[in-house]
């Protein structure tokens, strides 16, 4: 099963990956301990010398993740001071970072599922009105859950009609 090429995409051998969708998110989320750093933040953490112990990663790392999770949009920098201290900073999900959940619940979901730890499962999402496992699936704005054979890949110019390949 794979994704059908429609429009313009059908050819190939006429259109390359340069600003493929996806290569742009992994270049906005950067190495992948920035993406610890970003699920620290979707945990609650938001001060830096938390992030440090929490992730078990130097100071200059987590620096280094922060400044380009905010670069990128993910996170915001927040002014913060205690009494008599210096001013610091908090980091924040911003709506584009929560906007991403999604895509991280589905990694999680995978590596649980293909990448088991030896000890078992490490890690269960629950639904906290009802209890329920949360999965990630792919659905069509009208709801329907979408495999991977019945999706078709086309440029929004290509699609009339709420989706019908343009002739």
């Amino acid at each position: 099963m794979t994704i059908t090429l429609g429009g313009h995409f059908a050819d190939r051998d006429t259109w390359s990956m340069q600003n493929c969708p996806v290569a742009r998110t992994l270049a906005a989320l950067g190495p992948p301990s920035a993406v610890l750093v970003l699920s620290e933040a979707y945990f609650g953490t938001s001060r830096f010398g938390d992030f440090v112990r929490n992730l078990g990663m130097t100071e200059s790392a987590v620096t280094a993740r922060l400044r380009h999770l905010v670069k990128a949009g993910l996170l915001s920098r927040e002014p913060y001071q205690e009494p008599g201290q210096r001013t610091r900073y908090e980091y924040h999900l911003t709506k584009m970072g929560l906007d991403l959940a999604p895509t991280l619940v589905g990694l999680m979901e995978w590596g649980e599922n293909y990448l088991p730890h030896e000890d078992g499962r490490q890690v269960m999402l629950t639904h906290a009105g009802c209890g329920a496992d949360v999965v990630a699936e792919v659905r069509c704005a009208d709801g329907h859950t979408v495999g991977v054979g019945d999706i078709v890949m086309r440029a929004p110019s290509d699609a009339v009609d709420g989706g019908a390949e343009a002739v």
